[in-house]
């Protein structure tokens, strides 16, 4: 099974949209594998973004993912990672499609809600910074009838 990475950043927990966002994935038929509430730190925001490092919001993002607590998770699915990032919609929610999370709830895209893996090999980097091996192996009573 395919898995990605996923966080509800500290403009999302803080507007409650913990519950709407969870609750669009499990609809979709993903299976958690792993949620932590968390607050973020120096260290593991910089690892996170670090791709960005050398770009002049670096340091902003850094300030605000740190700002408050956040909802790190980890989805399982056939396709998870390309379905959730139509889920999540468009970086900036002013050209986020209706119907997706940042669509429907967001305004400003340096207030975007919401993080998620844009690759496979980007989605085992993330999961392994954030949660190691500590994720939860399972199959709901429903799989059988999502998947063939």
């Amino acid at each position: 099974m395919e898995r990605t990475f996923i966080m509800i950043k500290p403009d999302g927990v803080q507007r409650g949209l913990v519950g709407d966002v969870i609750k669009r994935f499990e609809q979709k038929g993903f299976t958690l594998a792993g949620m932590k509430f968390m607050s973020v730190s120096q260290e593991l925001a910089e690892q996170h973004y670090g791709v960005h490092k050398e770009r002049p919001f670096f340091g902003s993002l850094i300030e605000f993912i740190t700002s408050g607590p956040v909802v790190a998770m980890v989805w399982q699915g056939d396709g998870v990672v390309a379905s959730s990032r139509l889920l999540i919609g468009a970086t900036n929610p002013l050209t986020a499609d209706p119907g997706t999370i940042r669509g429907d709830y967001g305004v400003n895209v340096g207030r975007n809600l919401i993080h998620g893996s844009d690759a496979i090999e980007t989605a085992q980097t993330e999961i392994a910074l954030w949660f190691g091996d500590d994720l939860v192996e399972w199959m709901p009573t429903v799989t059988p009838w999502i998947y063939e």
